[in-house]
């Protein structure tokens, strides 16, 4: 990996990380999570003006890979989120750092070229040196339990698919939910196997969309109608790990998703 810092990186001392150790009793483990989250600071291209992590040790024996680390930094305004699992402490938490660069050195890449501008071929070269994905696994939480325990709803950005995949990959998700900027739909873009892409659509319509370099296949179902509960219920049903439909109750997308500590999210558009 490059280790070429940025100009405002000397500021990084100043940074507030804010850090959250859950279950985990091994003294030092905040300070070793700060002078790691700081020293990845002088990767970014744009000033941080806030970082939180939280580390956390899951209670389940049978749990392969028992301690989660999550960071979110704002990146001038902009979210670069990673989360990694792993067997111990030190090692989810030097992960995460990995992750972090990565996602920090893309983003810098990024706007050299300049948003619009894209090399072709660029989606593939994001992948390019991943670091290997270590997933937490869900909690293996009974149906009848799990709840929707955080909703986010914000606006939805407009954006081409490059530029969707390109987010979602810098906030380390595995779907992303947006506007796309040719067809005006919202639509959700997902990863379909190890290195492909698969687009699911309000009302699909796959020859409208705007130009991209990205290599996609596109569902030709348009998104279920439901509320809020038969989402739920659905999603208890089938065992997704995310669902995309069209919110009967508000009249746009919404996306329910599963969490690793087995309950849900929900994504709505503001």
């Amino acid at each position: 990996m490059s280790e070429v810092a940025m100009p405002w990186s000397a500021a990084r001392e100043h940074v507030q990380i804010d850090t959250q150790i859950t279950a985990i009793p091994t003294p030092g483990v905040a300070k070793y999570v700060e002078k790691r989250i700081r020293s990845v600071l002088r990767f970014a291209h744009e000033p941080v003006l806030h970082a939180r992590v939280r580390v956390l040790r899951h209670g389940d024996p049978a749990v392969a890979h028992p301690v989660t680390a999550q960071a979110n930094l704002d990146l001038n305004g902009r979210l670069v989120r990673a989360q990694v699992s792993a067997s111990t402490v030190e090692e989810a938490v030097d992960l995460l750092h990995d992750r972090l660069q990565q996602r920090l050195e893309r983003l810098a890449r990024y706007s050299e070229t300049g948003r619009g501008r894209r090399v072709s071929g660029l989606p593939h070269e994001w992948r390019h040196g991943d670091v290997p994905t270590h997933r937490p696994p869900y909690f293996p939480r009974p149906a009848g339990e799990r709840k929707i325990i955080r909703h986010k709803s914000f606006e939805l950005g407009d954006c081409d698919l490059d530029e969707a995949a390109f987010d979602m990959a810098c906030l380390d998700f595995d779907f992303h939910l947006f506007t796309e900027r040719g067809t005006g739909q919202d639509s959700v873009l997902y990863r379909a196997g190890p290195t492909g892409y698969r687009l699911a659509q309000l009302e699909p319509h796959p020859d409208d969309l705007a130009p991209h370099t990205l290599t996609v296949t596109v569902s030709d179902q348009p998104a279920p109608v439901l509320t809020t509960t038969e989402a739920v219920d659905r999603m208890a049903a089938v065992n997704l790990p995310f669902l995309f439909y069209l919110d009967g109750e508000r009249g746009r997308a919404a996306v329910l998703y599963r969490r690793y500590d087995g309950h849900y999210g929900l994504i709505t558009p503001s």
